[in-house]
């Protein structure tokens, strides 16, 4: 009897196991593409979020301001992805340029050079091996997980930014 339930239960897996469709190759280049694009958006909707007049908000004196720590996000994207061996051009912006416009044009400017950098890449070539400032020798594939971890470390700081200076990060607000 234990044997039938037992024979029963694995026939009953391997149907269903049938059914399923087999997983299909997935591109490293399309979802880092997918990963980066989604994280300019998050960042950019952050910082819009913030009103100008708060851009030099600290939480403490000895902190960054909120406008400091988004060009800080801009000023590490364009450094780091300055080494990928890339053709796309570099995009030029003030790195004291602190207020709420400068800030946000030089964020997006950084996030659309990492896209143009992952537009000339293959999968091939996203795990080919270059030297990175502080992370040494890496794939592009690992420059650009160390960028998103970077900055979703600063969209933390920067959420809570937010929330001390009245603000609701758009992530967190309900309809």
């Amino acid at each position: 009897m234990k044997q039938a339930i037992r024979t029963a239960g694995w026939v009953a897996i391997i149907v269903f196991a049938a059914t399923l469709k087999p997983a299909e190759a997935q591109s490293l280049k399309a979802e880092m593409l997918k990963d980066w694009g989604n994280l300019k958006g998050r960042m950019s909707k952050l910082a819009a979020e913030m009103p100008a007049d708060k851009f030099d908000f600290k939480p403490t004196p000895a902190q960054q301001s909120f406008g400091e720590r988004v060009m800080h996000v801009a000023g590490a994207n364009v450094k780091f992805l300055g080494t990928a061996g890339a053709k796309a051009t570099v995009p030029t912006f003030d790195p004291k340029a602190m207020g709420k416009d400068g800030a946000i044009k030089a964020l997006e400017a950084s996030f659309d050079y990492g896209t143009a950098i992952l537009n000339e890449q293959t999968d091939q070539t996203m795990v080919q091996v270059i030297e990175a400032p502080f992370i040494g020798e890496s794939t592009r594939a690992r420059l650009y997980t160390f960028l998103i971890g970077h900055t979703w470390d600063i969209y933390g700081q920067l959420a809570v930014y937010l929330r001390l200076s009245g603000g609701v990060p758009p992530a967190s607000q309900r309809p």
